[in-house]
């Protein structure tokens, strides 16, 4: 009896511990979804750049799908094809929706999962802004992704796994959706080495993409858990620092008003605190000693009787 009180106290703490996790993040990413960060912001535009994107890129979608956010691109290694199924998880403003839509083409498909209902709003504004007929957002954590099974050809996401307080469900769920053959191509924050105790225990930390990272090994031994193949980390090499060039930026600064003379650097709102917090967290600790943003891929394997060569019905002694 005492054993069963101890477990049912441990998986208390744990599900409150993770419902704090969650509430936290939901809270700070849609302060972010109710600001008015975006492309036209040089700092916001400068993350983004940092993390793969080209000038392009971020010109052919609407400005307001990107927020600073990133750690990479998921979509320039997906080699998505045109009509294709993606799914973005924790697809924030749209930004790689959107991108992926182009991809995939007309009969293609490109989804939106996120659990914050601010973020949803938006993505779904700027997707009507855009007038893309192609992209499907839904409200939901990653852990529960409301779609069938098999239904899939590629999920990306795009610094979100870090994020997942349970990842092993989300690998499963990942492996769930995708049909078989089906691909895994995700930018993300992984471990590794050590963080400080100061970071691993910050709640501004995880919400900041840091302190809820796993390790190397830990992501491909998860992937591989989860039934994937042809496990592939890729540390990109990118500067965590970048996420500080948010810092001090306003809406009179996008490059259409950088002559003129309210450019001066000017505090963020209340209301993007995460990149506040980011930048006080990247001016303390050298983040990029234990944390690297990373490029994940792995394949959901074909059924072994889809893969073995057909056995001809009418050979000699096999019509009967």
């Amino acid at each position: 009896m005492r054993l069963q009180m101890i477990i049912f106290t441990k998986t208390n703490m744990l599900e409150e511990r993770m419902a704090e996790i969650l509430d936290s993040v939901r809270s700070k990413y849609g302060a972010v979804a109710e600001s008015t960060l975006s492309s036209n912001h040089a700092g916001v535009k400068a993350v983004a750049e940092a993390f793969g994107y080209s000038a392009e890129d971020l010109t052919s979608i609407p400005a307001e799908a990107n927020m600073g956010l990133s750690c990479g691109n998921p979509t320039a290694t997906a080699h998505l094809r045109p009509g294709e199924v993606v799914v973005d998880l924790g697809s924030g403003g749209g930004l790689d929706v959107f991108l992926a839509a182009k991809k995939v083409g007309p009969e293609g498909r490109a989804i939106g999962i996120d659990m914050t209902p601010a973020m949803i709003e938006r993505a779904r504004a700027n997707a009507a802004a855009g007038a893309y007929s192609n992209v499907e957002f839904y409200q939901s954590t990653i852990d529960r992704i409301p779609l069938p099974d098999a239904s899939v050809d590629c999920v990306i996401s795009n610094c979100v796994l870090n994020l997942a307080p349970d990842k092993p469900a989300v690998f499963r769920e990942i492996a769930r959706v995708l049909k078989p053959g089906g691909r895994l191509a995700v930018s993300d924050i992984a471990l590794k080495g050590d963080l400080p105790e100061a970071i691993a225990q910050s709640m501004a930390a995880y919400v900041g993409c840091i302190a809820g990272a796993i390790g190397i090994d830990d992501y491909r031994a998860g992937l591989l858990a989860a039934g994937f193949e042809h496990v592939q980390i890729v540390d990109s090499s990118a500067d965590l620092n970048a996420y500080a060039k948010v810092e001090n930026q306003s809406l009179c600064c996008s490059p259409a008003m950088a002559e003129t003379p309210c450019c001066s650097p000017a505090p963020l709102p209340d209301s993007t605190t995460l990149h506040e917090d980011l930048s006080a967290l990247l001016s303390n600790y050298d983040v990029n000693a234990a944390a690297a943003s990373v490029k994940v891929y792995a394949i959901k394997p074909v059924a072994a009787a889809a893969t073995s060569p057909a056995v001809p019905c009418c050979t000699p002694g096999c019509c009967s």
